[in-house]
């Protein structure tokens, strides 16, 4: 028994050794060194505060702001710790409750606005935790922030396209707007 107990133990401790601890550090050295920005988890800051992170969506909900897609996460939107989708089906009820509930607000916030409300404002995505909005989504939104805020349309839509980024190698997805950096930019403009 003990023969056979030894090398079991002896291969336990090696290979937690290895997998525990030389690979994990290994990864994370390598990705600190390779993506620095990315593997500090892409964090913003202004004036030396950090306000959030590149990477996942933030709640805003002031009418100056924009608003990114809903977050199905719970106890609160968009929490990390919790990443996941609502796993409603087009067919679900509550989904569709849901969505027709967030249409009413996002017209009772812009009554005057007559576009057709963009999906993505409307619906979660798979993590829950979506930074990017489509452009149509921040071109809907354009109208209500510039009263908000009491500019000009234009210089909005300009923020929008100035924060643009295309489609990921010029095919996959579609053009997309950070909803932080539009933020920050609305800030510092006026």
């Amino acid at each position: 028994m003990k023969s056979t107990l030894r090398p079991a133990l002896v291969l336990f401790a090696v290979l937690t050794l290895i997998c525990g601890v030389i690979y994990p550090y290994a990864i994370t050295g390598i990705g600190k060194l390779a993506f620095s920005e990315q593997a500090e988890g892409s964090l913003v800051s202004r004036n030396g505060q950090i306000v959030g992170s590149s990477l996942i969506g933030q709640a805003f909900s002031s009418p100056q702001y924009f608003w990114g897609r809903p977050s199905a996460t719970s106890p609160m939107p968009n929490n990390a710790a919790a990443s996941s989708g609502s796993n409603q089906g087009p067919l679900n009820l509550a989904l569709i409750d849901s969505v027709k509930g967030r249409i009413a607000a996002l017209k009772a916030a812009d009554p005057a606005n007559t576009l057709p409300v963009p999906v993505d404002l409307v619906t979660a995505s798979a993590s829950g935790l979506d930074p990017e909005i489509s452009l149509a989504a921040a071109k809907y939104q354009a109208a209500r922030i510039a009263l908000a805020r009491k500019m000009q349309l234009e210089e909005v839509q300009s923020i929008i396209d100035r924060h643009s980024k295309a489609q990921y190698f010029g095919f996959f997805g579609e053009p997309r707007v950070n909803v932080l950096a539009l933020n920050l930019a609305l800030d510092q403009h006026h």
